[in-house]
């Protein structure tokens, strides 16, 4: 902020650029809501546009039905296993008891229990053949579920070649569609950026400089914020190759500008001094002496030296004496800071 300035006008001016902020933070919430549901603009597609829908539908009946037959498979073969585990227990339990009893009727070799021997051998048989009974159910209900899954397999395997190509041709589609929506984004917001190209170059000091610098801070950040999550991205290329063109871009605009500026100022410090003097306003001046620079050439100063009345740079008059009262004074002040005599006509801004 100058110190030229009046106390007043650096409110007006603080306030005047909070105003632009604020209409800056209004346009970047408006501006995000429209890039945001841009892509509504485009129907969503989706697998079901490129697959053969008669066939997928049968299909997925029957790897349905299939799954159906694998969990029933899967219940009745926990149910075998338990009867077969409890079947292996009781012949377990019984053969151990036989093989006891069989001992104790050695020992005594009491003959009286030849048909006990007979009645518990065939009980032991009958457990034995319930545990093989109880084996081969298992081992029905282990194939039936090899088979129901099997076939649930197959018929996913087809599916998945049934969509194969569906899935190639959606991939490509939202490819498409994701190029499109960033065009409407790309064609949105590149104007955008134009107008506040256009709006810095001949607006920015105008009366309502305000609207201008906050339409301009909208508009790049809808630029180079808002439109980057939505850039396409192939591996990365895009948003590198993006990323370089915008630096060369950007850095070929900043040395142009930069010899352009180096030529004007050559341009500025070969003319006489009274007519230097006249190219820069008051606030300019005042604002680069208040930093210890040069007005003209904007170089380094020393200002509170007072044997430099001129620019050791560019030669420049800095100081000068009034006509009236012979102060020193500034070069550039409109009056004598020590009589309040006007300054000559020529060095007035």
């Amino acid at each position: 902020m100058s110190k030229a300035l009046r106390l007043s006008e650096k409110w007006f001016q603080r306030g005047l650029w909070l105003v632009a902020l604020v209409f800056a933070c209004f346009l970047i919430g408006l501006g995000g809501k429209v890039v945001q549901n841009l892509q509504m603009v485009e129907t969503e597609v989706s697998m079901e546009q490129f697959i053969d829908h008669a066939q997928a539908l049968s299909l997925r009946a029957a790897e349905q039905a299939e799954g159906k037959r694998v969990a029933e498979a899967s219940e009745r073969l926990d149910q075998a296993r338990q009867k077969h585990g409890v079947a292996v227990a009781n012949t377990r339990a019984a053969r151990e008891t036989f093989e006891n009893w069989l001992a104790t009727r050695h020992v005594t070799a009491r003959p009286e229990q030849d048909a006990d021997l007979i009645a518990r051998t065939k009980e032991l048989d009958a457990l034995r053949a319930t545990e093989r009974s109880a084996l081969a159910l298992s081992q029905a209900q282990e194939q039936a579920m090899l088979d129901a899954t099997q076939s649930k397999h197959q018929a996913e395997e087809k599916l998945r070649e049934l969509e194969k190509p569906a899935r190639i041709a959606l991939a490509k589609a939202e490819r498409a569609q994701e190029l499109r929506i960033f065009g409407y984004r790309l064609a949105l917001t590149l104007p955008l950026l134009l107008i506040a190209a256009w709006l810095y170059v001949k607006q920015r000091k105008s009366q309502y400089w305000p609207f201008v610098w906050g339409f301009i801070f909208f508009a790049v950040f809808a630029f180079f914020v808002e439109l980057v999550p939505y850039l396409p991205s192939y591996g990365g290329y895009v948003r590198y190759l993006v990323g370089i063109v915008g630096t060369v871009v950007i850095g070929r605009q900043a040395i142009v500008s930069l010899q352009r500026y180096l030529a004007r100022q050559r341009a500025a410090e070969a003319l006489p001094d009274a007519q230097r003097r006249k190219t820069l306003s008051y606030d300019v001046a005042y604002t680069r002496l208040s930093k210890s620079v040069c007005p003209g050439c904007e170089r380094s100063v020393d200002l509170k030296n007072p044997a430099i009345d001129f620019c050791p740079h560019c030669g420049i008059s800095l100081f000068d004496h009034c006509g009236k009262c012979d102060a020193r004074k500034g070069s550039f002040a409109g009056f004598c800071h020590a009589c309040g005599t006007p300054a000559a006509a020529e060095v007035q801004p």
